[in-house]
């Protein structure tokens, strides 16, 4: 696997490489060779294959600077223009590490003021004996490190640096409880390990001898605004900036199209083909990860794979229907799987076999993930954003044209009722009892149960776009980055985002939001022509069920597998048994839960974190947030098994 990693005795001790090369083996970067490991007295650095991506080093030997980086640039002659204009001679042949590099001698810690892309990378500077580090604007590379008055390592791999002798396996109590509460963990600069910190997405750390210091060098815009006397204007320009964010995301190796059956992805796929046409590139494929097929004849059924299916062959783009795979047993496959994080859905075990099939034909992934985020549509804050400006006779008519055009008000008000008189669904869950009440005290996590997850405070309020910015600040993009990362899927895969390009995002919160989020019609008109009607204009669809739910109401309880003598062929709580006979089946799942976890748990460490006597296995008739719920303490469980037993991950 891809990776990279470095140890800075901050003490002015030499860096034993044995330390280095054992770290290197047996972690993340397992199969690394001696030549990939560069020791220069308390220094040492080291990096994955550079087939497995886009890992790289370069040096700068006048400057005494040493970079080691998994970079992926974008706008790369914006950049070289900017090295040019100051007479830095860049060869025309430059990795990303090395644009890296020139931009670090010509700027300092400031270089990332003239970066784009996807990167988390490390610079030593020998002259001034201080290591720069660096990630991404929205965290798409990970960054993990562990500072000691004596120490700094660091690695884009969590089980590398748990091989270092210093690092302890302490958990992060404030961690743990977050995920037992919510599914993760809500800070963006810690992990579930004491001693293990992350770099969040739009920071640097600038780490010598004797301090270090963590800058935000960049935040969501929220100043920018853009507008145009045509309509049209809207569009074309949109095109043309997703066009290069599409073109410069492809591979010449090939690239796959992660494709629902939505109008996001579909847009990418588009473009994608387009762009693809224009420049001697890989064939393109498109993969579409679901089981929405008829278990009877494996014939599609009339749900988002079928609209990715006529989608593909209307583009010409080779499709694949990725079935993860899956069956009763998902116990099993939570003992056989290793991530850094405990992670709170058990057929994650599963999907990790999709990379797999994909990785097969690509070494690169494009998803339509931000687009959702991005465009999200709110009248009021532009209208008092008109009304402060004085823009009266614009106000008016846009209102009016609003009021006309707005969806029926009513659409919803049952759910919405529902939710007021805290009934349904969406109904706010009880406190966790399972949570061990020591635990829960010392922590006080009723309290934060109650606080719930709001939306973050931007160090920017947007005038017109403050949920689209503040959105983008959720920890759940950071999970969903990393637990894309090569170190979790163990695959030669890179996901890309071109929706998170950073001239996608300038523009999207520059343009008013009336009419073109409504209804996401930006993308709508821009895709006319080049998306199937029946994709491009169909309203947005939420999955027609809960996947976990889905898999108990087939395969039966999760919970108890492996735990006792339970038997997985039942259906239990699926409406083919009566309910007494489901009843008693549940209560006999539950005694041997609560009895058969001990059976996994670290130590009795789990003890410290849960009440196993309040346990119950989950099953088909729990509500979609009952299950969400129920399944983390058993997640967290499996997942602590898994910390004895880091290996090549």
């Amino acid at each position: 696997m891809s990776g990279i990693l470095g140890i800075f005795q901050r003490d002015g001790a030499p860096v034993a490489p044995r330390e280095l090369q054992r770290m290197v083996h047996e972690g993340i970067l397992r199969g690394a060779e001696d030549g990939k490991i560069w020791v220069q007295n308390n220094i040492g650095l080291a990096r994955g294959m550079p087939e497995a991506g886009d890992t790289q080093t370069a040096f700068l030997p006048e400057r005494q600077l040493t970079i080691v980086g998994d970079v992926r640039l974008v706008a790369r002659e914006t950049l070289r223009e900017a090295l040019a204009a100051a007479n830095r001679h860049v060869p025309t042949d430059a990795n990303d590490a090395l644009l890296v590099l020139q931009a670090y001698a010509l700027w300092g810690a400031e270089c990332t003021a003239h970066l784009s892309g996807d990167f988390s990378f490390a610079i030593w500077d020998g002259q001034e004996q201080t290591l720069f580090c660096a990630r991404d604007h929205f965290g798409i590379k990970p960054f993990y490190y562990a500072l000691f008055p004596e120490l700094f390592i660091f690695s884009d791999s969590l089980n590398a640096l748990r091989m270092h002798a210093r690092v302890s396996g302490a958990l992060n109590e404030s961690a743990v409880g977050d995920f037992l509460l919510f599914g993760l963990n809500c800070d963006n600069s810690t992990t579930t390990f004491r001693d293990l910190q992350r770099l969040p997405p739009g920071h640097s750390l600038l780490v010598s001898r004797e301090a270090e210091r963590m800058t935000r060098y960049w935040s969501v815009p929220a100043g920018g605004r853009t507008r145009y006397a045509q309509p049209s204007d809207y569009v074309e320009k949109f095109l043309e900036i997703f066009n290069l964010a599409v073109a410069e995301r492809l591979d010449g190796h090939g690239t796959g199209i992660l494709l629902s059956g939505g109008l996001d992805s579909a847009s990418v796929a588009a473009i994608a083909r387009e762009a693809a046409a224009r420049s001697p590139v890989a064939p393109l494929r498109a993969f579409t990860i679901s089981n929405d097929v008829n278990p009877k004849d494996n014939s599609l059924r009339d749900g988002e794979a079928k609209f990715a299916a006529e989608l593909a062959n209307s583009l010409g783009i080779p499709w694949e229907l990725v079935w993860p795979d899956g069956h009763g047993d998902l116990e099993a496959a939570q003992m056989a799987v290793r991530t850094p994080e405990p992670v709170d859905d058990p057929l994650f075990a599963y999907q990790l076999s999709s990379y797999r099939k994909m990785s097969a034909h690509s070494r690169v992934l494009l998803s339509g993930e931000g687009a959702d985020n991005l465009m999200h549509f709110e009248m009021w804050p532009y209208v008092r954003h008109m009304r402060a400006r004085g823009e009266w006779g614009s106000m008016f008519s846009e209102l009016l044209r609003y009021t006309w055009q707005r969806p029926f008000p009513w659409r919803g008000i049952g759910a919405r009722l529902q939710r007021w008189m805290g009934a349904g669904p969406d109904a706010p869950q009880l406190f966790p009892k399972w949570i061990a009440p020591e635990f829960a005290k010392r922590l006080d996590l009723p309290a934060r149960w109650r606080a719930g997850q709001s939306l973050p405070i931007p160090p920017q309020a947007h005038p017109i776009h403050a949920t689209a910015v503040a959105s983008m600040y959720l920890p759940h993009w950071t999970r969903l980055f990393e637990l894309e990362s090569p170190s979790v899927t163990k695959c030669h895969v890179d996901v890309r985002y071109p929706f998170l390009d950073l001239r996608v995002v300038e523009y999207l919160l520059a343009i008013p939001p009336w009419p073109w989020f409504l209804q996401k019609r930006l993308l709508r008109e821009a895709m006319a022509g080049r998306v199937l009607d029946s994709v491009r204009l169909r309203p947005k669809t939420p999955f027609p069920g809960v996947p976990l739910l889905l898999h108990l109401q087939r395969f039966g309880p999760f919970g108890v597998k492996g735990l006792g003598n339970w038997d997985a062929t039942k259906e239990v709580g699926n409406g083919e048994s009566s309910t007494a006979s489901a009843d008693a089946e549940l209560r006999n799942a539950r005694n041997k839960a609560q009895n058969g976890i001990s059976r996994y748990q670290r130590g009795g460490e789990v003890d410290l974190y849960i009440n196993r006597s309040l346990l119950s296995p989950l099953h088909g008739k729990m509500t979609a947030e009952q299950v969400n719920q129920k399944a983390r303490p058993f997640c967290f469980n499996f997942w602590l098994q898994s910390l004895g037993n880091v290996g090549y991950n």
